[in-house]
């Protein structure tokens, strides 16, 4: 009784491992019949042919890993994957640029000495800031990167006609701090 258990479960285990092999051979032919395609198409999206390859076994990984719920028009999948994460990374591409042009650029030819300024005089800026009320930095912080006070008013949840006065009092408090410390600049 035993023996005919143990051949069910043999049997049973074979059928699962001859599964994966065949799903597993399936796979490897459809990676092989559209990896080249796919990679062309997202190419043509994102003009780079490495991230095109990496896209592309991006969406591989994608089909692999969590695969649809029907296996109609895989190859239709994969190419609306691949189109998705290819959009997906121009979309990144752009806000990248439009945040690091923001970002103040270097100063080409700057000479060690005014670096050892610059960076002299942030410290001491970040140093009196850090003297401050939490508040009062935080109001000057958003105002240096260019928030309006209404922006401000939101962000800080602070009634927005006192933000110009909370500002004026929050500079005259940097001003008197950063006095005391180094005088007169």
């Amino acid at each position: 009784m035993s023996n005919s258990g143990r051949g069910r479960r043999l049997d049973d285990v074979a059928t699962v491992t001859g599964a994966i092999e065949t799903e597993t051979r399936d796979f490897d032919r459809l990676f092989a019949a559209n990896y080249t395609g796919l990679a062309r198409v997202i190419w043509r999206v994102v003009g780079d042919g490495a991230t095109a390859e990496e896209l592309a076994a991006e969406a591989f990984w994608r089909l692999y890993r969590n695969p649809p719920a029907s296996d109609q028009n895989l190859a239709g999948w994969l190419y609306r994957t691949g189109l998705r994460l290819a959009l997906d990374h121009l979309k990144k591409q752009k806000r990248r640029m439009h945040y690091e042009g923001l970002a103040p650029a270097m100063r080409a030819g700057a000479n060690p000495e005014e670096a050892l300024a610059q960076s002299q005089e942030q410290a001491r800026v970040r140093g009196v800031l850090a003297a401050l009320k939490a508040e009062q930095t935080s109001l000057l912080v958003l105002r240096s990167v260019g928030h309006t006070l209404t922006e401000i008013a939101a962000i800080l949840y602070l009634n927005p006609g006192s933000v110009g006065t909370l500002l004026a009092r929050a500079e005259a408090a940097f001003r008197e701090e950063y006095v005391n410390r180094y005088g007169e600049r």
